[in-house]
């Protein structure tokens, strides 16, 4: 009769904890989306976005400069 009730307590706490967890990522993925709308509504980007446009901008500095240098030799050669 032990064994059982302690059974019955262990699958309990188990599906507590299973259903806790569950709760937890259901909050988590509601506050992601708030915080996203918040950001879309000041006109703020996410770190990623962030990252990307960077990125782009780096890009697109590095190919300026070597145009730059290539327009630059074809005037010396002139």
């Amino acid at each position: 009769m032990k064994n059982k009730i302690m059974d019955d307590l262990g699958g309990l706490m188990s599906g507590l904890g299973i259903a806790a967890q569950g709760a937890r990522e259901e909050i988590e993925q509601a506050v992601r989306g708030r915080i996203d709308a918040l950001l879309a509504e000041k006109g703020l980007v996410t770190r990623e976005e962030f990252d990307v446009v960077r990125d782009m901008g780096v890009a697109a500095r590095e190919a300026n400069a070597a145009m730059r240098a290539e327009l630059d030799a074809l005037k010396k050669a002139k």
